[in-house]
């Protein structure tokens, strides 16, 4: 009799055990659905937002790959501002340098006013190679000057950062403000720490009616960057995440693919470990002011000093 009785009840605990799988499995699958659906949409939400947007850098061939540092790959960030003729200036150029072996991330900032010698054209500001001839001769320019090896390339319109910002940070981004700033930025900031939207923070990092000049604003975009990539470190941010991809596909032109672009900012952001190392070129000592009639002032530097600096900087052997 205890042999009939017992026999059953291991199959009902089956039978309850494969139902609550079930429902797990189910539940779970409901889950995936609706985060790839909440996902489609946002994307589709910030592509709309950016509908419309154009920006025109020309055609770029980027370097290859040095055998000797493979694992370094270089981004030339450009951030342009439309004159209103339809052709713009850069105001903003940087190289980052990402050496995914040693997991480490250095970004370079080139001031705009650099007396360049600039490929098929006279010497010039650094920031009119961009005007001249698009993303290519502002690459060739970088470059030719400092033997820097330029891989890829991403340019964001400074109208369309006040978006990504607000896109990406809702809450916006902390700053310390150190002084009084609102002429030619559109908006006034006060002293103090505090949560700047993309119109405030774009205005923060183009401030320079001050005694630092463009040296003041190079330190405080470099700034700006190092602000943004620790916010996206919280939690928060991976809800926004979708939105954010299909905004940058109209919002950012780069060469590369929107898979690619998505998957390597993300990994950029994500990479925890990775604090941003900063310089400025031209670094302190190498360069004097000089006037010239076509030009107007500009900033002449030494050359080869600067190129010693960077080339300790990214710990490589530049041409």
């Amino acid at each position: 009799m205890e042999d009939q009785y017992e026999g059953p009840i291991p199959k009902r605990r089956r039978k309850r055990r494969l139902r609550i799988g079930r429902v797990i499995f189910t539940l779970a699958t409901l889950c995936f659905i609706a985060a790839g659906f909440y996902s489609l949409i946002q994307y589709n939400a910030g592509k709309s937002i950016a509908k419309g947007n154009v920006i025109d850098p020309g055609p770029f061939q980027g370097d290859a790959v040095d055998p000797k540092y493979t694992s370094i790959e270089n981004y030339l960030l450009l951030g342009v501002d439309n004159d209103g003729s339809g052709r713009s200036r850069t105001d903003t150029m940087m190289v980052l340098s990402w050496d995914k072996g040693e997991k480490t991330m250095r970004l370079i900032s080139f001031m705009r006013d650099i007396y360049a010698d600039i490929p098929g054209y006279k010497s010039y500001k650094l920031n009119t190679a961009y005007y001249l001839n698009g993303v290519q001769t502002a690459k060739d320019t970088i470059t030719g000057m400092f033997g820097i090896p330029i891989h890829h390339y991403a340019i964001v319109d400074f109208d369309n950062f006040e978006s990504i910002v607000d896109i990406a940070f809702p809450k916006g981004v902390e700053i310390d403000v150190k002084k009084e700033m609102s002429e030619k930025i559109g908006v006034t900031l006060t002293p103090g720490r505090k949560r700047l939207n993309g119109q405030e923070l774009l205005g923060y990092a183009r401030f320079r009616a001050d005694a630092e000049g463009d040296f003041g604003r190079v330190a405080r975009q470099q700034e700006v960057i190092s602000a943004m990539k620790g916010e996206a470190m919280r939690p928060g941010m991976i809800a926004n995440v979708p939105k954010l991809a299909g905004a940058l596909t109209g919002f950012i032109k780069t060469d590369l693919t929107s898979k690619d672009e998505i998957t390597r900012a993300m990994t950029l952001l994500l990479n925890k470990g990775a604090d941003i190392e900063t310089m400025t070129v031209p670094v302190e000592g190498t360069y004097s002011f000089e006037r010239y009639p076509h030009a107007g002032s500009v900033i002449e530097l030494d050359i080869e000093k600067n190129k010693e600096a960077i080339a300790n900087f990214l710990g490589m052997q530049l041409d």
